[in-house]
């Protein structure tokens, strides 16, 4: 083989080589704009979702993450809570704007589980009421990252057992940890000051079944519920 057909034959394997690494480059680059695609497809719709179920809740809250309440109980005191709405927005919020409505006055704890919680905040006093709308879950099991673990002195939501989105008035106080909760209801809130009130409320009450229900003339009225800042 001559030198000048070594190096025809050697530019043309350059030339193949160029040409391959240009299209290998091209489809990665494809490749790669497709995924960023995707990617940002995939964040814009889980950004809508969080937009959507934060619309409830106002600008003053999301500058304003730590809120305190107090619950003031007729013939009991007053339990005093620290909310996070940093952890859970639109469940504080919707706490808030009920309590500032005055639509927690002269309603009840209509269950009471000595060494577990009590539970409140029912127009019908009766476990099956609740305000005018329902508002998303924020906790694990529906989506949302929500750290703070269901022990003694917690306010979490209740809900029904079925619709993770199906909270609404309806609160309850941890009295003894109660961790297997976790993920599964939000919490939003602890007690700063009177968790006695709440074991003062499970010693008093007495219920009429394993679940907890009391009598109507047996419910531990709630005075009021203040929002403090």
């Amino acid at each position: 083989m001559t030198r000048k057909k070594l190096v025809k034959i050697l530019a043309t394997i350059t030339l193949l080589a160029m040409g391959f690494m240009m299209v290998t480059a091209c489809n990665d680059s494809k490749d790669e704009k497709q995924s960023k695609k995707d990617r940002k497809k995939e964040t814009v719709e889980e950004t809508t979702d969080v937009a959507i179920s934060a619309a409830t809740v106002s600008p003053e809250t999301k500058g304003a993450n730590i809120h305190h309440v107090e619950i003031e109980v007729e013939g009991y005191g007053v339990i005093a809570l620290t909310l996070d709405g940093d952890t859970a927005p639109i469940t504080v919020q919707n706490f808030i704007d009920l309590a500032e409505s005055g639509f927690y006055d002269g309603l009840t704890f209509h269950r009471i589980i000595d060494g577990f919680m009590i539970q409140g905040g029912d127009p019908e006093g009766t476990g099956f009421g609740g305000s005018d709308k329902n508002i998303v879950g924020e906790y694990a099991a529906n989506g949302y990252e929500n750290n703070i673990s269901h022990v003694r002195g917690v306010i979490s939501m209740a809900r029904n057992g079925y619709d993770y989105n199906s909270a609404s008035s309806q609160f309850f106080i941890v009295q003894t940890d109660s961790q297997f909760l976790d993920g599964q209801y939000a919490a939003f809130g602890y007690v700063t000051s009177g968790i006695e009130i709440v074991d003062q409320i499970c010693v008093d009450t007495p219920v009429q079944d394993n679940n907890g229900s009391v009598l109507p003339g047996d419910q531990p009225v709630i005075k009021t519920i203040r929002v403090i800042d």
